[in-house]
C-alpha cells in the first residue's frame, strides 16, 4: 500500500496523442459535395519485454493508460511498480512496455480468449471469469436519485468526438457526489473503459466511492471491468445483456440502464439505490403548455 506521505509511483510515460477525426469528402441524396469529420482509428500493438502481445484497434486519444488499463483489467499486471515504462510510437503504431520481471506464465495466461460483443471485437483472457467470485464491493455504498439526474445531464452537455463525428463510444467516472473525475472515447467502449482503469491506476484513486458511465450497453465485460476496478454502480445510455446482468447479480453491482433525462431502469442492485420522488411529477400531473 503506498503511504500518503510518499510520492506516488508513476512508471515513464510517453505523451503521444494522436488526431483524433479525420476530414473526409461526403457527398449527400442530392449530389452536393461536404466535408465532414470521422473518427480516427489506428492500431496499436502492445509489446511487453519485447514480445507481442495484442493489437487494440483505437481511437488514439489516451493510449499510455489505456495499455496500462489494459494490462491492470486483464490482470497479467498486478502491481503498477512492476511497470517500468510505456512508450507509444505512432510512427510503427506500436507500444513497448517494460516490466521490472516480465509477466510469469504469459503463454499459458493468454492462451485462452473469449471473443466479446463489443464493438471493435474487444476480448477478455477466460481466466477473468474465475476472478468474479473473489471481488467483493462495498456493501453500503449507496446512489441518490439526484446525483443520477446530475451525471445524466453533465454527459448531455460534455463537449465530445461523438458531437463532432459520431461512432465512438464515450465512459466517464464520477465521484459519489456526480463530480466528472475523467471522460474518455475510443472506437470501442472496452478500449474507454480500459484507459480509465489506466488513470485511476496511475492516480490512485479507489472505486469505492465512484460511478462508472458508459453510453454502450453494458455486456459482462464492461461489467467485469468494473467490479475489478471495485466500482459498485455502473450507468448506460443503453442497456445490457443477459450475462452482464447476471455478472452484476454475483457481485453486488447496481445496473442502471437506459440513462436518459429523468427515465432509467434500475436492473440489479435494487437496495443501493436511494429514491427521492419529489424530484419527478405525480403521474398524471397536467403538463404545463
Amino acid at each position: 500500500m503506498n503511504r500518503p506521505d510518499l510520492p506516488r509511483y508513476r512508471p515513464q510515460l510517453s505523451d503521444s496523442r494522436a488526431s483524433l477525426t479525420q476530414e473526409v469528402l461526403a457527398v449527400d441524396e442530392r449530389g452536393r459535395r461536404s466535408t465532414i469529420a470521422i473518427p480516427a482509428e489506428r492500431p496499436l500493438t502492445v509489446y511487453v519485454d519485447k514480445r507481442e502481445l495484442v493489437t487494440l484497434m483505437t481511437l488514439g486519444g489516451a493510449p499510455e493508460a489505456l495499455t496500462l488499463g489494459y494490462l491492470r483489467n486483464q490482470r497479467l499486471v498486478r502491481n503498477i511498480e512492476d511497470i517500468v515504462s510505456i512508450q507509444v510510437d505512432w510512427e510503427v503504431d506500436s507500444v513497448a512496455v517494460v516490466t521490472r520481471s516480465g509477466i510469469a506464465d504469459v503463454e499459458e495466461r493468454t492462451a485462452k480468449k473469449v471473443v466479446t460483443t463489443g464493438c471493435g471485437q474487444g476480448s477478455v483472457f477466460g481466466g477473468l471469469m474465475d476472478e468474479v467470485d473473489r471481488i467483493v464491493l462495498p456493501p453500503d455504498a449507496r446512489l441518490p436519485q439526484s446525483v443520477v439526474y446530475r451525471i445524466v445531464e453533465l454527459i448531455r452537455t460534455q463537449q465530445s468526438i461523438y458531437k463532432q463525428a459520431g461512432s465512438v463510444h464515450g465512459c466517464a467516472l464520477f465521484s459519489n457526489t456526480g463530480e466528472l473525475l475523467y471522460f474518455v472515447e475510443d472506437v470501442g467502449r472496452h478500449n474507454a473503459v480500459d484507459a480509465i482503469a489506466g488513470l485511476m491506476w496511475l492516480d490512485g484513486l479507489e472505486g469505492a466511492d465512484k460511478l462508472f458511465y458508459t453510453t454502450g450497453r453494458l455486456t459482462s465485460e464492461m461489467v467485469i471491468k468494473g467490479a475489478q476496478m471495485g466500482i459498485p454502480f455502473l450507468l448506460s445510455r443503453s442497456g445490457t445483456t443477459q450475462m452482464g446482468h447476471m455478472v452484476a447479480e454475483r457481485v453486488g453491482m447496481s445496473l442502471l440502464a437506459r440513462c436518459t433525462g429523468k427515465h432509467f431502469l434500475l436492473l440489479a442492485g435494487h437496495e443501493r439505490l436511494v429514491f427521492e420522488p419529489d424530484l419527478l411529477e405525480p403521474l398524471g400531473a397536467p403538463r404545463l403548455s
